[in-house]
């Protein structure tokens, strides 16, 4: 069965809302172990369902935006979306009771209940109309850059579309391009104001409801994280301050002098060799025939899952009028299924996106033996360690994707890591601000960016645009908007995949694989430091991971002659 078969039915709430009434009710008077595990599984079937259709018709609405149909379901899942969370959330209220609770350990591992207390403090009935509030601003900031049409040099673009040429060896082009779509936002500047300051203040508005100080209490509740709070993540960023800036100001001046520029501005930073960056070479179909073969020749497992991605036609690559930006993976669930969304444009990251998501799918896939939802899934912070990995664990092949120019992509990816540390931590460490001061106005939060910028940056040149050097860049970062808070998850994950980079690249572990393959069985159903304890890594958190880690990366980075390539 393709994709394109997979059905979808618009979900009947009232009925929903009426067999879960009823099911969590025989739950609550449940007499035995035996009646509340059919009961569970019950439950779970209908979740699941929801979620496979909330699934299909968000992977559909992300492929074309302009899609009438569902665009017409987005109004039913931006309402609904919530009042399905509170039928769960009413299970949650339940199991977390229930004396059974120990003889579903197999059903529901003791992280669903982890996250089910969460939900219980960061949900409400009272805030439904805040939520639903906020699914239509996200909506909104989807819709200003899906439908962002650019004319260059004659054409017209999407955003996705520009990558290649802000990457021009020309520096006029790429200059150019550059100025095309920072003009975009600018123009546009008032609509990311406008809907953001309502993100901001309905966020807040949710988090004193439920209870909270802020929204950065609540989101740390919210993004279940379980094994850290907000001291020690400023702690770690003091961390990439001290141990990661000075290495990614060194690898900028590096970078200057190999495409021979005398001051490196912010629309260079994408060029990293004065004849070009690498570039997959080959249409998009011969990408995915070699992804095919890697995978078959990585492991049988890594073979299998692709084998089965592509029979059922669950990736969608190419970037297309209309299509919503980015990358992702999701998962289908009552058809076992990942996807993978991207927007190729010709660029290395096309390569990237295809071996980040694929980690992901590969999890989720190596995952199915989780009945429940909530736990196919580990929390975003040790997602983020399939994807990384994943993109390290595949160089061993990069030449079957970039043929003669393999040692300029693996030079480039590997310092690329390390430039995007001190970016991660400023997405968080803004964020934290922008929630801890909602009052703020919307000129007061680009100076908050450019600020901190300052701060983790340096190596950012903006003096030729007066709306990046007011501190605007944030617009296009989709995680501020949609996702609050899901970023420091990136840099937290990314010490982690250099860890295994290092054990698979450098020190040719035997027992990486086996490591990595551990933590995709185990799904959601352990915490991001017991993850981490199970694929033998060092916690970012521990005193001189950080250190040790960047320094492996850079020692290897100085070792290459890079003006050579």
């Amino acid at each position: 069965m393709k994709f394109a078969d997979y059905r979808y039915t618009r979900p009947d709430y009232e009925s929903i809302k009426a067999k879960m009434a009823d099911l969590t009710n025989r739950l609550t008077h449940a007499a035995s172990a035996e009646e509340t595990r059919q009961i569970v599984q019950d439950i779970t079937a209908i979740s699941s369902t929801v979620d496979t259709q909330m699934n299909i018709w968000s992977i559909r609405h992300s492929i074309d935006m302009q899609d009438e149909f569902y665009n017409e379901e987005t109004k039913f899942w931006n309402e609904h979306s919530p009042l399905f969370d509170e039928l769960w959330t009413n299970y949650y209220r339940v199991i977390v009771e229930s004396p059974y609770r120990t003889n579903l350990a197999d059903l529901l591992p003791e992280t669903f209940f982890m996250l089910a207390e969460n939900q219980l403090q960061t949900f409400s009935s009272e805030a439904i109309p805040l939520f639903q509030k906020q699914n239509e601003l996200v909506d909104q900031y989807n819709n200003l850059m899906a439908t962002a049409q650019l004319n260059f040099n004659g054409q017209t673009y999407n955003l996705s579309q520009m990558g290649p040429f802000t990457q021009s060896t020309d520096r006029a082009i790429r200059k150019e391009a550059s100025e095309t779509v920072t003009s975009f936002f600018e123009e546009k500047e008032a609509d990311f104001d406008a809907v953001y300051d309502q993100l901001v203040k309905v966020r807040h508005e949710i988090a004193t409801t439920l209870g909270f100080k802020d929204y950065v209490e609540y989101g740390y509740k919210m993004m279940n994280r379980f094994d850290y709070n907000r001291d020690m993540v400023k702690i770690y960023r003091e961390e990439i301050l001290k141990h990661v800036v000075p290495v990614v100001e060194k690898l900028r001046q590096r970078q200057a002098k190999r495409i021979q520029v005398p001051e490196l501005k912010y629309y260079d930073l994408l060029l990293e060799y004065l004849d070009g960056n690498a570039t997959p070479k080959g249409s998009p179909e011969e990408l995915v025939a070699q992804a095919q073969k890697m995978y078959q020749e990585l492991s049988p497992e890594t073979g299998q899952f692709f084998d089965f991605m592509v029979e059922h036609d669950l990736l969608d690559l190419l970037a297309k009028e209309g299509k919503d930006t980015g990358g992702y993976c999701t998962y289908i669930a009552d058809y076992q299924s990942p996807f993978i969304f991207a927007n190729f444009n010709g660029t290395s990251a096309d390569i990237d996106v295809l071996t980040h998501e694929a980690g992901h799918a590969f999890q989720v896939f190596r995952s199915r033996w989780i009945q429940c939802p909530e736990v196919i899934w580990p929390t975003y912070e040790s997602c983020e360690i399939h994807s990384m990995s994943m993109e390290f664990i595949t160089w061993p092949w990069m030449n079957h994707f970039f043929k003669e120019q393999v040692d300029k992509y693996k030079f480039s990816h590997l310092s690329s890591t390390l430039f995007f540390l001190p970016y991660g931590v400023l997405v968080d460490h803004f964020q934290h601000e922008v929630y801890e001061h909602p009052e703020m106005t919307p000129a007061e939060r680009k100076a908050t960016w450019k600020r901190l910028a300052d701060l983790y940056l340096p190596d950012r040149d903006y003096s030729e645009s007066d709306f990046l050097s007011r501190g605007g860049f944030w617009f296009r970062q989709g995680h501020i908007f949609a996702s609050p808070f899901y970023y420091i998850d990136y840099t937290l994950a990314q010490v982690c995949a250099l860890q295994f980079w290092k054990r698979t690249q450098v020190d040719h572990d035997a027992t990486a694989w086996e490591d990595y393959l551990r933590i995709c069985d185990l799904g959601g159903s352990k915490s991001f430091l017991q993850i981490v304890e199970a694929a033998n890594l060092q916690s970012p958190f521990k005193e001189g991971a950080l250190e040790a880690t960047v320094k492996a990366a850079n020692d290897w980075l100085n070792a290459i002659d890079d003006k050579a390539l």
